[in-house]
Order: C-alpha cells, then sequence, then structure tokens
C-alpha cells in the first residue's frame, strides 16, 4: 500500500478469518455511520467536522496520516473492510446509494488533509496525471483564468499551477462556471482538482457497485457469507437490549403515560393503533411485543397485556390462550427453540418488512407519506420549524436522524448527546432525561437542515463491542416467523 489513500481498484487476495472479516466491516460500519451523522449535524468544511471525524479515524485504527510509515495495519485494514462492506451494500438500489454518499463524503475529507506534494503523488499513482500547463501559456491566459476561476487574483493565478483537463472529467466545474475553458478543455487551479478526483472516485465506485451485485449469487451460494452479508447491511452495531435491569419495573398502567413520553414515533404509533382497534397484525405484533419485552415487560406481564387488549377486539379468552398466548412464550425463549428474541433495531425496521394497508410497523420516518407524516407530528403539537427540519431530515433519507429530532422537540433539548439507532434506546434515554439524568436545554435551533448544531452524534454508542446477536441474528429470525403467528 504506497499511499494511505486509494480508487479500490484491486480486490484483496489474501485469506482473512471471519472473525477478522466481520471486526473489519464492522469498525468500517461504524465509520460510515459517524460520516453520515457528521455530514448532516456539521458544515463538511469546518474544523468541527475534521477534527471529530479524525478521532474517529484514530479510534478505529484507520488510516489518518498520510504516507506515515507505520500505518500498514491501518491501510490493509481500510483496503479489506471498504470491499467486504461493497458486497454487502450492492444488494439493492437504497443500499448502493448509501454506501457510496458516505465512502464519497470519507474519501472527500481524506483527499482533502493531503498536502500539495502527496497529492500530486496520489494523482500520478492512481493515473489522473494531468498536463501542467506552462508558465508561458499561463502568463498568456492570464486575465482570462483570473475573470473565470472565483477566488483568484491576478498575482494569485502566477502563483497557482494548472493543469488542463478534458471537459468530460471537469463537469462539475464547468457546470457551475469555476474554471476557464479552451479547445475543449478546461483550466483548472490545484486547489480545485479534488472535484475532479472525486468524480472519478465516484464514476469507478458506482461502476464497480453495479459489477458487485452482478456476481452476488455466487457469492449467496456461500453458506459462510452470505447470513454476514445480510446482517451487516441491516446492521445495528450498539446494545442488543436482550436483558433489562428494569424487568418487572414497569407496571402496565404506565404503558399509557409512556407512551406519550418516552416511546419513539414508530412504537407510539403502534400503541395508539393497538387502543383504536384492540388488534395489531403479524408485523406489528413482532415489532411492539419486542420492544415491550425490551423496556422490562416480563412473560406474565406480556401475556397479560396482550389479552387484556385482544378480547376488547374481537378475540375471546380462548382463542388468545390457543392461538397467541404460544406465540408470547415463544418471543421470550420459553418454548421452541428456546431462543431469547431480541427487540428490533432501527435498521432492521427501516430495510425489512415495508408495512401494507392496514399495517402500522415499520419507521413512520421511513414509510409514511409526508403529509401523513406531517399531519401526525402536528397531532403531537410538534412546532411548525420541528416539523420542517423532520421533513427536511426524511426527503434526505436520514430516517434516523429524523427521529433523533424528533426526540430533541419532544424532549426540548438541543443537543441529545447520542446518536439514535434503536427504540430501545430511545425509550431508555428520554427516562434517564425525565428522570433528571441529564440537564434539559430549551431548543434554539431553527434551520431547516440543523447544520448549526452542535451535536456530539458520533458517538453512536460506539463503545459497545458487538453482540453475539450478529452471528445469531440469521438463525434467530427462522424461528420469528412463529411469533404471533395468526393474524
Amino acid at each position: 500500500y504506497p499511499h494511505s489513500l486509494q480508487f479500490y481498484l484491486e480486490p484483496p487476495t489474501e485469506s482473512i478469518s471471519l472473525v477478522e472479516f466481520e471486526s473489519f466491516a464492522i469498525d468500517r460500519l461504524r465509520l460510515l455511520k459517524v460520516v453520515e451523522n457528521l455530514g448532516v449535524s456539521y458544515v463538511r468544511s469546518t474544523d468541527s467536522y475534521k477534527t471529530k471525524l479524525e478521532n474517529e479515524l484514530r479510534r478505529l485504527k484507520f488510516p489518518h496520516r498520510a504516507l506515515a510509515e507505520d500505518d500498514y495495519e491501518a491501510r490493509r485494514k481500510d483496503h479489506i473492510s471498504h470491499f467486504i462492506l461493497r458486497l454487502a451494500y450492492c444488494q439493492s438500489e437504497d443500499l448502493r446509494r448509501w454506501f457510496l454518499q458516505q465512502e464519497m463524503d470519507l474519501f472527500r475529507y481524506r483527499f482533502s488533509q493531503l498536502t500539495d506534494g502527496l497529492m500530486q503523488k496520489f494523482l500520478e499513482y492512481v493515473n489522473l496525471s494531468f498536463e501542467a500547463v506552462s508558465e508561458d501559456l499561463k502568463t498568456e491566459l492570464a486575465n482570462e483564468l483570473c475573470a473565470s476561476t472565483p477566488g483568484l487574483s491576478l498575482p494569485k493565478v502566477k502563483e497557482q499551477m494548472f493543469y488542463k483537463v478534458g471537459l468530460a472529467d471537469a463537469v462539475d466545474l464547468f457546470r457551475t462556471r469555476r474554471v476557464f475553458v479552451k479547445d475543449g478543455f478546461a483550466y483548472v487551479p490545484f486547489k480545485e482538482i479534488a472535484a475532479i478526483v472525486l468524480n472519478n472516485y465516484r464514476t469507478k465506485l458506482s461502476k464497480a457497485l453495479a459489477l458487485t451485485a452482478r456476481s452476488l449469487p455466487s457469492i449467496q451460494s456461500d453458506e459462510r457469507l452470505q447470513p454476514l452479508l445480510n446482517h451487516l447491511s441491516h446492521s445495528y452495531v450498539g446494545p442488543d437490549y436482550s436483558v433489562q435491569k428494569n424487568t418487572g419495573k414497569i407496571s402496565l398502567e404506565q404503558i399509557d403515560s409512556l407512551s406519550v413520553k418516552s416511546f419513539p414515533l414508530c412504537m407510539r404509533q403502534l400503541h395508539k393503533a393497538l387502543r383504536d382497534s384492540h388488534h395489531l397484525r403479524h408485523g406489528g405484533r413482532m415489532q411492539y411485543g419486542l420492544f415491550l419485552k425490551g423496556i422490562g415487560l416480563t412473560l406474565e406481564q406480556a401475556l397479560e397485556f396482550w389479552k387484556r387488549e385482544f378480547i376488547r377486539g374481537k378475540v375471546d379468552a380462548d382463542k388468545f390462550d390457543k392461538g397467541y398466548a404460544y406465540s408470547i412464550r415463544h418471543s421470550y425463549g420459553k418454548e421452541g427453540k428456546r431462543t431469547d428474541y431480541t427487540p428490533y433495531s432501527c435498521m432492521k425496521i427501516i430495510m425489512s418488512n415495508p408495512p401494507s394497508q392496514g399495517d402500522y410497523h415499520g419507521c413512520p420516518f421511513r414509510h409514511s407519506d409526508p403529509e401523513l407524516l406531517k399531519q401526525k407530528l402536528q397531532s403531537y403539537k410538534i412546532p411548525p420549524s420541528g416539523i420542517t427540519q423532520i421533513l427536511e431530515l426524511v426527503k434526505g433519507m436520514h430516517y434516523q436522524l429524523a427521529c433523533q429530532k424528533y426526540f430533541e422537540l419532544t424532549h426540548e433539548v438541543d443537543d441529545i448527546g447520542f446518536s439514535l439507532n434503536h427504540p430501545n434506546q430511545y425509550f431508555t434515554e428520554s427516562q434517564r432525561l425525565l428522570s433528571g439524568g441529564r440537564e434539559p436545554k430549551k431548543e434554539l435551533s431553527t434551520s431547516g437542515n440543523s447544520q448549526q448544531k452542535n451535536n456530539s452524534q458520533e458517538s453512536m454508542n460506539l463503545n459497545s463491542t458487538p453482540t453475539s446477536s450478529n452471528t445469531t441474528a440469521d438463525t434467530e429470525l427462522e424461528g420469528l416467523e412463529a411469533y404471533f403467528t395468526e393474524d
């Protein structure tokens, strides 16, 4: 690895253990999640953005110093982990789009950290060594270069190195009128070369993802890799909330008030639908039942809660005992394979089993019509400026960040201090805040894109080690269809 930065054109050929395979992939996924959160919370060129991203690169042991002599292992990890996630995230258009955007932002930051000399070496390394404009030609075109290149005065034009770049490579600069064009070439100052490199990288990575997707059938036949890759593309890397220290401390009478104060929108929606119709269909029962288990309901409480609600509808006590009680015990690991199922993470809710007509499960930010979502937020007394911010995040497909904004608005804080990745995490943090564990602050930000918010989202629960669910999740899912089997 002659450079700390690369276009990832050649896949790794060495053999690695499955443990290292999973470890590398999870660390890179954590890094890309941080890149996503910082990109929404901070302006990319600011010192805050750069400092936080560099700290994360250091912490996860990815290359952060260009051409350092002692970072072979970091470069190896960077190379291998990129290709692992490329396999995991080529499986659908949404996954490819997300992966491409985060990798682009990561590359943009790392390229910006190169010195002029290292930048030139990197361009040669990736065969983008454009023809330098001679001093004589630069002097001849000085006035045109000055007039056509924003931010460059005549003296600066004479100091700056310029390159002749084909229009196809400089299309972004040409479209935004940031370069001088003559005889089919753009005259690009060295400081703008990043746009050329990024465009080139985007094109290569986009094509590579499409090609990788075509190769999936051969990967899917490998029973060792496929469960891992499927899990990574829906991956959640925090605690699994399978063991709750507050088990049995929540009474059934508290659930109504807790649903308003401390439930994320997805669970609040499910609770309201259950109270209104005294029934939830299969997907809703799975999602909500495991969430309630995660916040501390015992098996006995769960049986009582669901039975009490269902017999108020069209299900009599005998039918409940025969059709539903077994499934509830199954979800608590008391029947069947005795698997103790874990509550769903945000990624699982967002990426799998979308709701259809008559369903109430799923993520409201991902699966609701924006107008209906707006009406729901209005009915929950979210202020207009907050609704605008949430809908902007939804439009940008930042569904978890939209939920995070919902948390801030309903709890009147302007910095929640964590990155939201799990409905049970939402509940836990809400209860901590409401019980005095954190100091509430009045919402200050009114900007639509929340770029000014000094958010510490990069924390992301990354100190948590990956749980064993990483390797057992797919085995567990085989039995989940038995949970609440009847509609």
